[in-house]
């Protein structure tokens, strides 16, 4: 039986631009967790990210699979005693936390995870490019949908309705948040939209096109409370977020988008070890997990379509 580890969400959302004020976003602490043998789970305890025995930094929309995949993991490994988990945007991690030296709730955060994972490649080939990443996999897809309120008030059919004026919308930010960056701008260049529904602007936490779009900085929790707050109709998301939303009883429901342009023959979330992160035994041993047809049942238990085993080999990362 699937067990999701249920977190009140905050009453409002007072979104910040920049990292050190992510306590401030929707969701609060919930996208930083330190997770124990012993099944606790501690939210926010940023400097567990220096000490812990397992530390990866994995692209957010993953953030509703990882406490079942966590403590499946630990009861097969239970000598792994604390494992810190971060899911925010990848390309905020990149250049954030790893690249320089990042802080969050005013604390500073490691910049050598164990693992890092991305749903653009081409983040783990510029750490390889830097000497700071030498393999990677590929272990699981996505594909693209619109989350609108129960019910469907609006009546939106499909993507092809991003292009009403009578809609306000909400989307991820093309600066670090990769579905858009890489695969909703990108779908919304097919359908002839994107400067209609974008302005060409590039931001976060900001109106794009004001009182029309706003652009998020964490969509995976801004949008659905936007929807729910009557501040959104309609948002881009990733299906497994709708998945998720419907889970926890959210007032919203999706529209699906027909392939190809829900990406969903493109979307694959990368992983790789980091050279300089602490504890390289242990994140080979999650790498080998993550190959197993157990922790390739859980995410599809969460709407997530699995890696095929050639996909799931270690391969080298080959940069320009």
């Amino acid at each position: 039986m699937k067990f999701i580890h249920s977190v009140a969400f905050a009453a409002s959302i007072a979104i910040m631009g920049s990292v050190s004020n992510a306590q401030d976003d929707a969701g609060l602490n919930k996208d930083y967790r330190t997770f124990h043998s012993d099944g606790t789970i501690e939210y926010g305890e940023i400097g567990d990210s220096y000490n812990s025995d397992l530390v990866m930094y994995l692209a957010g929309n993953q953030f509703m699979v990882m406490e079942e995949l966590i403590q499946d993991f630990q009861s097969l490994n239970s000598d792994i005693k604390t494992i810190y988990v971060e899911t925010i945007p990848p390309g905020q991690i990149l250049n954030g936390q790893i690249l320089k030296q990042g802080q969050i709730n005013d604390q500073d955060t490691a910049m050598n995870p164990d693992l890092y994972a991305s749903v653009n490649l081409n983040h783990l080939k510029k750490l390889a490019g830097m000497g700071k990443m030498n393999d990677y996999m590929i272990y699981i897809h996505n594909k693209l949908e619109l989350m609108v309120a129960a019910g469907n008030p609006k009546g939106i059919k499909g993507p092809e309705d991003l292009a009403r004026d009578d809609l306000v919308q909400s989307h991820p930010n093309p600066l670090t948040e990769g579905i858009f960056r890489f695969y909703g701008s990108e779908m919304l260049k097919d359908m002839g939209l994107y400067e209609q529904v974008t302005a060409n602007a590039e931001c976060k936490s900001c109106w794009a096109i004001e009182g029309k779009t706003w652009f998020t900085s964490r969509h995976h929790r801004e949008t659905p409370q936007r929807i729910e707050d009557g501040e959104a109709d309609v948002g881009i998301v990733w299906t497994t977020e709708v998945i998720e939303a419907k889970a926890e009883g959210r007032a919203i429901e999706g529209v699906a988008i027909p392939a190809p342009l829900n990406k969903q023959d493109k979307v694959s979330y990368a992983i790789g070890a980091l050279s300089e992160g602490r504890n390289p035994y242990n994140a080979y041993r999650f790498l080998s997990y993550l190959g197993t047809d157990r922790a390739q049942g859980i995410y599809a238990s969460y709407g997530f379509v699995p890696a095929s085993t050639e996909e799931l080999k270690l391969k080298p990362l080959v940069t320009n």
